[in-house]
């Protein structure tokens, strides 16, 4: 569920407002409402096991987490919104910076580690899905793909390579590089995939062209090539690498839940949060279409994902991560949104 966001994400960074449509006006609701920016089909399991052991009638928004994000921002503490689901960190920092989240309870907080939610306890992490390489072996042949992000914007890949620079999953990768090689260098990693690379509205797509051959390699986050594989048996000609321990692309991504100031059921949104976490709730997240990481220690994942600790993955605290900000105003700056 992923859609262009530029003038929408940047409402976040300051910069515009922008109306999102059919996320629903301010007002009270019976039902907990829930602003949705992850996946669908794993979110509606997650609601109905949470409806059947509560009792707690939900009502489920989903949009692309930035459209949201801006709704709550445009709404000014009326929003209808009780909790706010999102696939990444920087929409939730976004969103706590400006004072719209309440504390999470903090015998949620204590169920996944420490590192995976906010500082100052506003949001909880849910899951985590790691950055990596979709490539097409049938182009790089014997050379494999290669094992620094960095290598994508070297000539050898002029023309071979597809991403999506709008795609909120491709924010935190840059805040990475940024981190790992200072602005100058990144900016001129950028500039270098603007010229050479081919440019797709989302990961969806730079994993489905991949996979055709219209491109031989792209960064996405994991679970696009493990979605992908799933719905294509045995059409997938594609295949998925990690970046090398340590480096700026091998960087886990967290997404999160937040309980809004503004909510009219604190207590219900607070237990929604608590289930979310809870192991009933992860494994239904390891079990699920997403294919992400569950969060919780003890919830194995999906047994067709490598264990996350036998890829050393860079681990930056979403407080480093940001609100993502300081990446759009760049991006905006060369062309890319």
């Amino acid at each position: 569920m992923k859609s262009p966001i530029s003038t929408a994400i940047a409402c976040l960074a300051g910069m515009s407002v922008l109306a999102a449509a059919g996320c629903g006006t301010a007002g009270s609701s019976s039902s907990l409402v829930i602003y949705n920016g992850q996946h669908e089909q794993t979110t509606a399991s997650l609601v109905r096991a949470f409806e059947s052991k509560t009792g707690i009638k939900t009502e489920v928004r989903s949009a692309d987490e930035a459209t949201l994000g801006n709704q709550v921002v445009q709404e000014a503490g009326n929003s209808p919104a009780d909790v706010f689901y999102s696939e990444n960190s920087p929409v939730l920092e976004a969103l706590a910076e400006k004072g719209f989240l309440a504390p999470v309870a903090r015998s949620t907080l204590a169920q996944v580690p420490p590192g995976a939610s906010s500082a100052h306890g506003l949001w909880v992490g849910v899951a985590a899905r790691l950055a990596a390489l979709v490539y097409d072996p049938r182009q790089l042949g014997h050379a494999g793909p290669p094992r620094h992000l960095i290598e994508l914007g070297e000539p050898r890949y002029s023309a071979r390579v597809g991403f999506a620079p709008t795609e909120t999953d491709f924010q935190p990768l840059v805040t990475a590089m940024i981190h790992a090689y200072g602005l100058a260098r990144t900016e001129a990693w950028l500039r270098a995939l603007q010229e050479h690379a081919t440019v797709y509205p989302d990961n969806e797509t730079v994993t489905q062209q991949v996979n055709n051959g219209e491109s031989a390699l792209g960064p996405i986050d994991n679970y696009y090539f493990y979605r992908l594989r799933a719905s294509l048996p045995g059409e997938t000609h594609a295949a998925i690498s990690f970046f090398a321990p340590g480096d700026a692309g091998n960087l886990v991504d967290v997404s999160g839940a937040a309980v809004l100031r503004s909510s009219s059921h604190p207590a219900q949104a607070q237990r929604f949060l608590a289930f979310l976490v809870s192991e009933e709730g992860q494994r239904i997240i390891a079990a699920g279409e997403s294919f992400e990481y569950p969060l919780r220690p003890g919830v194995a994942p999906s047994a067709q994902l490598p264990p996350l600790a036998s890829l050393k993955p860079t681990i930056v605290p979403p407080a480093k991560l940001g609100d993502g900000s300081a990446v759009l105003a760049i991006e905006q700056r060369l062309g890319l949104l």
